[in-house]
């Protein structure tokens, strides 16, 4: 069966499944590029409760992935097997990434590595038109990737891949991402760059000040040692280092490390901010300093920075053990929504032209 033969989705609507869903930033992206996602799967408790807040239309599994059934799945959804337009997936990157492997000079075990292999399993199942997978670039070039690409082309689908950055998708952000497009009976084509370079300035400038803005994920504020608070008053603005401080006035554990020279540094205004990780609200964790105030980005300026809605609901202080930190893993280990947008816009358009 060619894609043209295939039934799809009804009313012209293209319909999306979003594996490993998080706290929803692929499908806050998939949403822009005009599909309807109509399912989530998440085993942790706070990514399903901030993605339940912004999404309560979307039905959420609560669960491992490798626990589900694809075929209760399917039949739960009322789907037809070749109905869903687009199973979506960002599995766990931890496993893959450089820090873990040593930038691949290690070998490490980690069972979330093993999730690649569930995606096949939906697949089978569902039968969808097209298949998009996410992930950091270590996943590139590992077996798990070669088996994936090989079982989706043994059932008939055409399959494109890249590693590319996020900076060139709309995101004010350096990020390389791993992207793998699958069409049934077909060639898929990946999103080009366009060449528009977003900056830090334009996603956070406009903010009001921290602390007093009425935006809990804004005003949360910080505890640091009185040592700590004077090196980062004395830290340049606008891209300022702690190496521009000189040795004499750094932290006598920066004068014993070769390395992380990011670390206690300042974002540069008009430019990208460096990768968003869940430790994006410590200093001490890489370039995560505002550009001029004397302090660490905001959770809310972390999402913007990874182009969530500025009105994105994160559950921050909700008495269930949320925490700041934890909110910042969240945002940390989200996909950008704008560079899922641009990924996901010619797939619905080829999806849509064959079913014209």
């Amino acid at each position: 069966m060619s894609i043209s033969e295939q039934p799809g989705s009804a009313d012209g609507v293209l319909l999306a499944v979003d594996l490993f869903c998080g706290a929803g930033g692929l499908t806050v992206g998939l949403q822009a590029a005009g599909f309807s996602v109509i399912a989530g799967v998440d085993v942790h408790p706070l990514a399903t409760r901030a993605y339940r807040d912004n999404h309560p239309d979307v039905r959420v599994w609560e669960e491992d992935v490798r626990r589900i059934d694809p075929a209760q799945f399917r039949t739960s959804l009322a789907l037809a097997r070749g109905e869903l337009d687009l199973l979506a997936a960002c599995p766990p990157c931890q496993g893959f990434s450089s820090m873990r492997t040593l930038n691949g000079g290690r070998r490490v075990r980690d069972a979330r590595r093993a999730l690649v292999h569930q995606i096949i399993r939906f697949v089978e199942e569902l039968g969808p038109r097209a298949v998009m997978v996410e992930n950091v670039p270590g996943l590139a070039d590992d077996w798990r990737s070669a088996r994936l690409r090989r079982e989706l082309r043994e059932l008939g689908y055409g399959v494109a891949e890249d590693v590319v950055n996020v900076a060139d998708f709309g995101v004010p952000q350096r990020r390389r991402r791993y992207v793998m497009v699958a069409l049934k009976d077909g060639q898929p084509s990946l999103a080009r760059p366009d060449g528009t370079m977003m900056t830090v300035r334009q996603f956070i400038g406009d903010l009001p000040e921290a602390g007093g803005s009425g935006d809990p994920l804004h005003d949360h504020g910080e505890s640091r040692r009185a040592d700590i608070r004077a090196l980062i008053a004395r830290i340049p603005p606008d891209g300022g280092s702690r190496s521009d401080l000189g040795p004499d006035m750094q932290l006598a554990c920066h004068r014993r490390t070769d390395g992380f020279y990011d670390v206690y540094g300042r974002m540069h205004w008009d430019r990208h901010a460096p990768t968003i990780t869940g430790g994006c609200i410590n200093p001490s964790k890489g370039r995560f300093l505002h550009p001029q105030e004397n302090r660490a980005i905001t959770l809310r300026e972390a999402a913007l920075l990874q182009t969530f809605p500025p009105t994105y609901r994160l559950p921050l202080n909700d008495g269930r053990g949320s925490g700041k930190y934890a909110v910042a893993e969240l945002i940390g280990n989200a996909l950008p929504p704008a560079f899922v947008t641009r990924q996901a816009a010619p797939i619905a358009e080829v999806l849509r032209a064959v079913t014209a």
